[in-house]
Formats: C-alpha cells, structure tokens, sequence
C-alpha cells in the first residue's frame, strides 16, 4: 500500500520525492570511540549497544547507507529511538529540522548537488539521531558519503574528543560546504540565460522558469538551516547540567540535557557550529541574489517579449496604413455603376496611377520617419 503521509504527498512531483521501493539492504557500519580515538568496529547494533554500555565514556557511530526498512526498525528498538522520529526517517522527505525527544535529538539535513547536463538541482536527504553515547546516521542518498566524513572526523582527535556533537558537526560542515559549488552552477547559468534574454532568444523563457524552480528547490533545503543552527548552538552557551537533568526552555536545550559537555569543549563546539553557521549565511544570501536576479531577468524578458510584438504590431499597422489608401482609390473603380466623366479622359489611369504610388510613399516614409519601419 502506497504511504499516504503528508510529508510524502507534499513531495510528489519532484523527481527525488518519488517513493522508493525497497530493495537490499543498505550498508551499516557501526564504529566505536574513545577519548577521540577509534577503538574497533562490531558487526551490529546490538553489539555497538552493548559496547558502549560496558565502557561508559566510549561513543559509537552507526552509519547506515540507504538502509531498509528492517534496518531502521533494529537500530531503533536497540537503541530505544523516539518512534515519530523513527517514523520520520522512514517516510524521508522531511524539511531540514532538530528536535528533541527526551535524550534524544533528531536531525534532517538536506544535501544537494548541481547537475550541469540536466541544469537541475539534486537534493538528498540525511537523519541523524543523536545520543549521549552514539550517533546514528541514516542516508537516504548517495551525496554523502560518511566514510569520508568519517575519515575526517578521525583525522582530527581533539575535535572528535568533545563527543557525539562533534560527529553533527562535520557531517553540517561537509553538508553547507557542497551547498557552494550548486550555488556557482546555479549562477553561471544564470548568467549564460542573461544574455539569451539580451540576444532575444526564444528559448530564454522556458530555461528561465526551470532555473527558477531548481533556486526554490534548494532553498527549500537551506533556508530551514538558520534555525537548525541556532537550535544546536543555543544549549553551547548555556550550562546543560548533568547527565539526566531536564527543564524547561527550547527543544535543543532540553535534547542537550544529556550530554554533559565541559566549559572549553561548548566553546569549542560552539566556534566551531559559528563557522558552519557563517558558511550557510552566505549560501543563503546567494541562493536569494540568484532568486532575485532571476525575477528581474524574468521580468525584463517579459518586458522584451512585450516589446517586439509592439514593434511587429507597429509594422503591421503601418503596412496596413499604407495599403488602406491606394485600396480605398482603387475601389471607386470597382463601384458597379456608370462611369463618370473624366473616367475616359486619357490621362486619368496615369493620375490614379501616380496618386497611388505617391500616396503610399508619403505614408512610407511617414512611418519610417516615426520609426514604426
């Protein structure tokens, strides 16, 4: 039976948001860590589980690369996930979001990728479900692949050392860095539509309205990014309290209860979610001078279009002027009646003739003068 969610329906249509059949089971990989250094890998998530019971302080990182649905529902009866976030990662097509269910705190991310061919922006989809002592992350695309960031979360120990907010970290980081280059090839071929719309190209407008809709598309995925951000700072700058301890305040302040994070390392993390924060600004303030600047090619077009069917209609019309006068000469000798004096007289067809010609070059050059020629 097909799903029927909203999320889902709402992203009918686009041609990433098309449901997925489910077919062999992704790759999982589950990581073990310790005082930033890795430790091992096990084979499942029970293991991983266990593991890190029976060495409070370690941390794993359970990464699943477009996983089934029977992959998902283990992770999350093994590690006890909150089931609308479980649901969530299943149905997929989310917008990017954080929230928080108890200890645990839910991430959306929405990565994205410009084809240059297809003129088309890509975008994916990530989940991340956060512990105090594990990261799951669920990907249901290809744009990102986190055996590289996992190489490069290991390369660097004393980032990994501030724990399982450090993993969010570089995985926002590699996330807003690849929204650059969709945002360049955006831009170039907006410039190269310019001058179609410039060079009266008909083709302009119908590229135009595609490039239009791949910006909505990518803004859907970095507008939300802003408040994500926020959200994931905000407990970094305040004493989160000891493990277990709840209270009121926003929903990442209460998801980061649990993890109890010493005073350099918020400020560590927190400089460091500042740099990310910065990087999707600027992405933001691009995508809306891209938007921008497509409204007001879109609109110049349209003022061309208008335009040059003024100027055809201008010549029309002063083709048709021109024509009116010899024809309405012309018809007094079609009148069926009986020819008048004068009808007969030997230079009257060379006056009609040259009254003709000369009314129409007046006219001619009336319109040429004003410029409808």
């Amino acid at each position: 039976m097909p799903d029927s969610s909203p999320e889902r329906l709402m992203a009918l249509g686009h041609r990433q948001a098309e449901p997925s059949e489910q077919g062999r089971p992704g790759r999982v990989r589950c990581v073990l860590y310790r005082d930033g250094r890795r430790e091992g890998e096990v084979a499942t998530v029970a293991e991983a589980r266990r593991a890190v019971e029976e060495a409070p302080g370690s941390l794993t990182w359970i990464s699943m690369s477009m996983p089934d649905h029977e992959q998902i529902f283990e992770a999350a009866r093994v590690f006890d996930l909150p089931e609308l976030a479980v649901e969530d990662a299943i149905v997929a097509h989310q917008r990017p979001k954080a929230e928080a269910y108890g200890g645990v705190l839910f991430l959306v991310l929405r990565p994205a990728r410009y084809d240059e061919e297809r003129e088309s922006v890509d975008v994916g989809e990530v989940h991340v479900f956060v512990g105090h002592d594990f990261v799951i992350t669920i990907g249901h695309t290809d744009q990102v692949d986190f055996e590289d960031v996992r190489a490069l979360v290991e390369a660097d120990p004393d980032t990994l050392a501030h724990g399982v907010l450090s993993v969010v970290y570089t995985i926002l980081d590699r996330v807003v860095d690849a929204y650059a280059p969709v945002i360049a090839g955006i831009q170039q071929d907006i410039d190269e539509v310019e001058g179609q719309v410039f060079a009266r190209d008909p083709k302009a407008s119908p590229r135009i309205y595609r490039l239009a809709r791949e910006v909505i598309a990518l803004a859907r995925a970095v507008d939300p990014l802003e408040v994500v951000l926020e959200a994931l700072m905000e407990p970094l700058t305040k004493d989160t309290g000891p493990p277990g301890q709840t209270g009121a305040g926003s929903p990442a302040v209460s998801a980061a209860r649990p993890f109890h994070i010493p005073e350099h390392q918020r400020t560590a993390l927190h400089h460091r979610l500042r740099d990310v924060a910065d990087h999707a600004a600027a992405v933001h303030e691009r995508l809306d001078g891209s938007r921008q600047l497509l409204q007001n090619i879109m609109a110049l077009n349209s003022a061309l279009v208008d335009q040059a069917q003024n100027e055809a209609m201008k010549k029309v019309s002063s083709w048709g002027g021109i024509l009116i006068v010899p024809t309405l000469i012309v018809s007094v000798y079609a009148v069926d009646i009986e020819p008048q004096p004068g009808f007969h007289w030997v230079f009257s067809w060379t006056v009609v003739l040259a009254t003709l010609v000369l009314s129409s070059l007046c006219l001619y050059l009336l319109f040429r003068y004003k410029g409808w020629l």
